[in-house]
């Protein structure tokens, strides 16, 4: 997510709100950046976050009756309030695919506000 930062008068890194897709971190969360972000190619609304060893499982243990169970779907929500909250409505699942993936599906709203943008 970019962010504007300031110290004082002068600007340490200036960048445009506007673009979630541009970069997705939650380095301060968890420690390290994701693995991949890609666009989905047949929809422009759609982004996956990849992460092949997810750090909320390594401390999880699943029993074998419940192996289907992703609990990285805690950082799925935890991502789904971070983008809902800065202005990027969007819907967030955690998926097994390449480790694990967290699909996001922004709102319509966000993609025609991204377009506009990129028409001025």
């Amino acid at each position: 997510m970019d962010a504007r930062f300031t110290r004082g008068k002068s600007a340490i890194l200036e960048r445009s709100l506007t673009r979630p897709k541009t970069d997705i971190s939650l380095s301060a969360l968890f420690g390290k950046e994701a693995d991949k972000l890609e666009q989905a190619n047949d929809d422009d609304k759609t982004y996956y976050i990849i992460e092949k060893e997810p750090l909320i499982n390594t401390y999880i243990s699943v029993p074998k009756e419940n192996s289907t169970l992703n609990c990285a779907s805690f950082t799925a929500g935890i991502v789904e309030a971070m983008l809902t909250c800065s202005g990027f409505p969007a819907k967030v699942t955690a998926h097994w695919h390449k480790g694990t993936t967290l699909m996001i599906k922004f709102d319509e709203s966000v993609i025609a506000r991204d377009k506009a943008l990129d028409g001025r």
